[in-house]
């Protein structure tokens, strides 16, 4: 379960990526570079703004929820990971004495 939502958190990374760069800022941006006219005779500009501002959201809340759920499903051995604040087994120590 963990992987599956790895790869869905990478996929709607990069589809927010993408959204992102297309949407248009005053200056311009990317969309226009990619020839955004064609989309602004679909629906019309302000249309195709509102939609982008949506899937926006809609992909960063995913993207949110998506990770909390990464978290819930961590496999046990990785959430417990080295404890620090544990002294190191007096084995350990002897081997790295000896060396």
């Amino acid at each position: 379960m963990f992987t599956i939502l790895t790869v869905l958190i990478i996929f709607v990374c990069l589809l927010l990526a993408v959204v992102v760069l297309i949407q248009n800022p005053k200056g311009g941006g990317l969309g226009a570079g990619f020839g955004s006219g064609g989309a602004s005779v679909m629906g019309g500009v302000k249309d195709t703004n509102d939609f982008l501002v949506k899937a926006t959201w809609t992909l960063g809340i995913g993207l949110f929820v998506l990770c909390i759920l990464a978290n819930a499903f961590l496999p046990a051995a990785q959430q417990q990971g080295d404890k620090p604040d544990q002294p190191a087994t007096k084995t350990k120590v002897e081997d790295l004495i000896k060396k």
